[in-house]
């Protein structure tokens, strides 16, 4: 059942929903999810990033002609 909440989570199912599928309480899906995480090993993040890629939306959004509304 724990790995069954895992799943539909990563999926992008909210904890209530999980908690009406499986028949528990959505406090019991929220534990049952960060006692996984919490045994998922540490990850390394790079110090310093040697290369970045700028997305299309930068220049799309750089060269517009008219300001925003907001």
């Amino acid at each position: 059942m724990h790995q069954e909440a895992v799943r539909l989570y990563l999926e992008g199912v909210n904890l209530r929903r999980i908690g009406r599928l499986l028949g528990v309480h959505h406090g019991t899906v929220a534990n049952w999810l960060q006692r996984h995480a919490d045994r998922l090993p540490e990850t390394s993040a790079p110090q310093k990033a040697e290369t970045v890629e700028m997305d299309e939306m930068y220049t799309f959004v750089g060269c517009k002609k008219t300001r925003s509304m907001l």
